[in-house]
């Protein structure tokens, strides 16, 4: 393990700014690089201090939350208990919080990969606009790069990787009338990401980079046409009344990693690390499953069909995907999504994917120019 960067009066002054908005885990700038979790007076459980996923996301409030806030205790007979906040809500900005965890200020948490964009590009390789059509792609894509994953974050961040958590498929929604992903040729659509604009941009669509609270404003002046964004999510924004087409096509998914710091790891109680290497795989399963269900639900209530379960139905049509645009997919995705993608990140990229990912998806990168 590479030792801890020097905190400089700049990062104690922004984490001093972040405990003031995460009081609720009482977070101290004198607290970096020490363990969080420590043991309470024999009367009360031991009790970890957890910043957990998305707020209000199903995933979150279904499984993340309950596990940690109900239970942990259950499980341990009352001796181990946590307290979580979703890290949209506790102050700390996703870009950060690999660092964060690295310096110990946060001892466990949840990380969107998406995050990893600008500094560590390489983490994001699993899930490229394209690469995986069905869940059951992502599985096998995602067993590939773990373990290159898991390693890297220990020895280059100090970061012991726990479980790994996927949310819903990203769709194409639209305001006119779409026969597959050609259509999408002029329109503006609303992506999230560079890889995400890469397959618009190639499918001859123009990428428009937009906030999730920016999908209604932008549809409603007019500035998208289209819209990328989760199958619940988009729902739930009510794009099933503003929008008459969804695509069945998952552009993207969108992953994240539990981790937690490595010393605060290892100060755990042993038999409170072996409760989680057990419990842990099984929370990442249910959620999973959770992003399995949400993925087709969401479709069934935007369709409006009597399968919706967890959201408002709609009237849209569902467009479902043809064998051009599978052919389209794998196309754009070997001739512009992976040149791109390894244009921005560098010829370690490459070594990196060629040695994951590309055996199984049948796929080479070739080194950046």
């Amino acid at each position: 393990m590479q030792p801890k960067p020097a905190v400089t009066s700049r990062l104690l002054h922004r984490i001093a700014a972040l405990c003031v908005a995460w009081a609720a885990l009482g977070c101290s700038p004198q607290a970096v690089g020490q363990p969080a979790a420590t043991p309470a007076a024999a009367t009360a459980p031991y009790k970890l201090r957890i910043v957990g996923g998305l707020a209000g996301i199903n995933q979150y409030t279904r499984q993340e939350e309950p596990f940690w806030s109900k239970e942990l205790l259950r499980l341990s007979g009352g001796r181990f208990d946590a307290e979580i906040v979703p890290f949209d809500r506790a102050g700390v900005p996703g870009a950060e919080m690999l660092r964060l965890l690295q310096l110990g200020v946060v001892p466990f948490g949840t990380t969107l990969m998406s995050s990893f964009t600008a500094q560590y590009p390489e983490y994001t390789a699993p899930d490229l606009a394209g690469l995986n059509p069905d869940i059951a792609t992502l599985k096998t894509t995602l067993a590939a790069f773990r373990p290159y994953l898991e390693k890297s974050l220990r020895d280059q961040h100090g970061v012991e990787a726990l479980a790994m958590y996927v949310y819903p498929a990203q769709v194409v929604f639209c305001k006119k009338p779409l026969r597959g992903l050609a259509d999408l040729a002029g329109r503006r659509t609303r992506v999230s990401s560079s890889t995400q604009a890469d397959f618009v941009g190639a499918l001859g669509g123009i990428p428009v980079l937009t906030g999730f609270a920016q999908i209604v404003p932008s549809l409603t002046a007019g500035n998208t046409e289209c819209a990328i964004t989760g199958t619940m999510s988009g729902n739930t924004l009510g794009l099933h009344t503003m929008t008459s087409h969804v695509h069945a096509l998952p552009v993207t998914w969108g992953l994240a990693v539990f981790s937690a710091n490595k010393a605060a790891w290892e100060a755990l109680p042993p038999d409170l690390r072996a409760l989680l290497r057990r419990e842990l795989p099984r929370l990442e399963a249910a959620i999973w499953e959770e992003s399995e269900r949400e993925t087709s639900d969401g479709m069934a209530c935007n369709r409006g069909i009597p399968a919706c379960v967890g959201g408002r139905k709609g009237s849209m049509v569902v467009v479902p995907v043809s064998a051009q645009d599978e052919r389209s997919r794998q196309e754009i995705l070997a001739s512009t999504v992976l040149p791109r993608w390894v244009q921005r990140c560098g010829p370690r990229c490459a070594q990196v994917w060629n040695q994951t990912i590309g055996p199984v998806r049948g796929l080479a990168a070739a080194p950046a120019k």
